[in-house]
């Protein structure tokens, strides 16, 4: 069965930093594209990042690019978030995701595993 455990959240300034990280079992990690996703108060699910299979390939929304980094280590089974200059508006439960196939999208029907979610919260 695959599990996927993130952790990292929590409360931090506008303009700080905080890094995602997610824990990944019960599949060969390495074959699978990842992505992370969020869901703010009273909103759809967001798409924020996803990185292919062997990491070469990495892309954003552009609410986040520039600002935050994907990235994964397949030895370890983690993928991570690196978030900078945080905004208010970044304020959301944070979820990892484990792709259908090692491309990955956009589209959160395109990935069949979820973690719980980490709260990720930005004052002003």
């Amino acid at each position: 069965q695959v599990q996927l455990v993130e952790s990292g959240g929590g409360l931090v300034q506008a303009g700080g930093s905080l890094r995602l990280s997610c824990a990944a079992s019960g599949r060969t990690f390495s074959s699978y594209a990842m992505g992370w996703f969020r869901q703010a108060p009273g909103k759809g699910r967001e798409f924020v990042a996803r990185i292919t299979s062997r990491g070469v390939f990495t892309y954003y929304s552009d609410s986040v690019r520039g600002r935050f980094t994907i990235s994964r280590d397949n030895a370890k089974n983690l993928v991570y978030l690196q978030m900078n200059s945080l905004k208010p508006e970044d304020t959301a439960v944070y979820y990892c995701a484990s792709a259908r196939g090692s491309f990955g999208s956009q589209v959160s029907h395109d990935y069949d595993y979820w973690g719980q979610g980490t709260q990720v919260t930005v004052s002003s």
